[in-house]
């Protein structure tokens, strides 16, 4: 199954049927969470979201690999058809019932991303992306916004919660961004803030330690949409390797003030 039109078509009907179930699941009690690390919670919720992905992805691509947040986080991103899984990206936000949270699909084929599928679940709205064909929500092609001077640009960022080592560093750049740029967002769905950027409505984006299951999907969305993300070296293999799952991304010129700034940070 190589077909990248055919592979979005599964990740988007996996992605739909798992936001149905989240939009319909209760917010379960602070008893039943579990704490996976530092600030980091899962729920049977997440669990159950991604049991929904994988039934329907193993159907639909029998031969296929799932790494998945929840199922599989320790396996590597490879083999022929792999699909890099987060059920529930913003699980914090859901459980305290702030609206912003998505369900994350992203297919790497032969070692490269092919197709990728994001759900945001409160607003009901799916943003898809095939390698070479563009990027969509709905039936409504995106394109990274126009902006070219950062004291416009609105960026988007998330902080290191799972590794407090790096808050120094990263408050440098939180203070070289706020300086310089119009504002900075933070809602903690890095899925959603990645397709924001390709929507146009974020200039750029950085975060420090993400997995590859946050940015698969919303890498792809962005390049098929005219943006950049790399690596914080400049490196554009960001799911595999020794990458600590750092990233930035934008349009051209944002991307290149951004991650200059960040470096000299």
């Amino acid at each position: 199954m190589r077909d990248y039109n055919d592979l979005v078509k599964l990740a988007e009907t996996a992605a739909d049927r798992a936001g149905e179930y989240l939009r319909s699941a209760a917010r379960p009690a602070t008893q039943a969470w579990t704490e996976k690390g530092q600030h980091d919670f899962a729920t049977e919720v997440d669990r159950a979201a991604e049991s929904i992905i994988t039934e329907i992805l193993s159907r639909g691509a029998p031969n296929s690999i799932i790494v998945g947040e929840e199922l599989s986080p320790q396996r590597a991103v490879r083999g022929d058809v792999v699909w890099v899984v987060d059920p529930l990206d913003g699980t914090t936000n859901f459980l305290h019932g702030y609206p912003q949270y998505a369900v994350s699909i992203g297919c790497v084929v032969e070692g490269k991303l092919a197709a990728g599928v994001i759900h945001d679940v409160c607003r009901n709205s799916t943003y898809r992306a095939t390698r070479g064909g563009g990027a969509f929500e709905g039936m409504t092609r995106l394109s990274v916004s126009a902006i070219s001077e950062p004291r416009l640009a609105l960026i988007g960022t998330g902080f290191p919660f799972r590794a407090l080592e790096r808050l120094p560093a990263y408050l440098a750049q939180f203070a070289a961004v706020t300086g310089a740029a119009s504002g900075i967002r933070r809602a903690g769905s890095a899925a959603l803030d990645l397709a924001d950027v390709a929507a146009g409505r974020l200039d750029g984006f950085w975060e420090l330690q993400l997995s590859p299951w946050d940015i698969a999907a919303g890498a792809l969305l962005i390049r098929e949409a005219g943006g950049m993300v790399t690596r914080l070296d400049g490196g554009t293999d960001i799911l595999t390797g020794d990458n600590d799952g750092s990233i930035v991304a934008g349009n051209g010129a944002i991307y290149r003030w951004l991650i200059e700034l960040i470096r000299k940070s």
